[in-house]
């Protein structure tokens, strides 16, 4: 694995761990009301999701051509 696939998976590994605190009562930001501390919550997993999920796959017409030149050079399983 890279680098970056390291990092996306740990900051969305922390996101969910921080999701399930959350959803659970078990952790809360300091200074902000419990109905915040969910949205903030929500929408840090949400993003950390998308980047790693979007980082990761070729849905991009960059990432399609990259994912055809590693099939044609043999370096996909």
């Amino acid at each position: 694995m890279d680098k970056g696939t390291i990092i996306r998976t740990i900051v969305l590994a922390i996101a969910l761990i921080n999701q399930f605190l959350v959803g659970f009562g078990l952790y809360k930001i300091p200074g902000t009301a419990e109905e915040q501390t969910a949205i903030l919550s929500a929408v840090f997993t949400f993003v950390s999701a998308a980047v790693a999920w979007f980082k990761n796959n070729y849905i991009t017409a960059k990432g399609k051509r990259q994912k055809e030149v590693l099939k044609r050079e043999g370096l996909t399983k």
